[in-house]
């Protein structure tokens, strides 16, 4: 029947890009968490595309997967993580403008490191950070 085999195209444009997020966070060889913001954004713009921007097609499917994000997935480390990792960072002037990043960030620098004068020592070093400077403005930490 069409109508079937409709379904089964539709299910396959919905399922593959979200298979491709499961099978790359469940890696045992390499740490994936600095990664799970980026692979989410890509599977759901891969879904997009796969629908001609339609949204009417796809809003349902990304009603189910911002519930699941937000109850399993979505942790204030994870977006200190993505917030951190140089492969995003520097390449991605949106990240840090980003409020929902930059809230998780924040929200685990006080949750991990209780001393205020500490946490002073770290948005030092996250300003180094940000301008590259200091350690994180030589050759080695760029190739690294």
């Amino acid at each position: 029947m069409h109508s079937f085999w409709n379904t089964i195209v539709y299910t396959l444009k919905v399922i593959d890009p979200l298979v491709r997020v499961l099978r790359f966070v469940d890696n045992d060889r390499k740490s994936t968490m600095g990664y799970t913001y980026e692979a989410t954004d890509r599977a759901q713009k891969t879904i997009i595309k796969a629908f001609n921007e339609n949204e009417e097609r796809y809003s349902n499917i990304f009603k189910i997967i911002d519930d699941r994000w937000e109850c399993q997935l979505h942790q204030h480390l994870h977006a200190a993580d993505h917030f951190l990792n140089p492969e995003y960072f520097y390449f991605d002037s949106k990240i840090e403008k980003n409020e929902e990043i930059t809230v998780g960030l924040y929200a685990c620098i006080e949750k991990l490191v209780p001393r205020t004068e500490i946490q002073d020592k770290i948005m030092l070093e996250l300003s180094m950070y940000k301008k590259v400077e200091g350690l994180f403005g030589i050759p080695l930490s760029a190739r690294s």
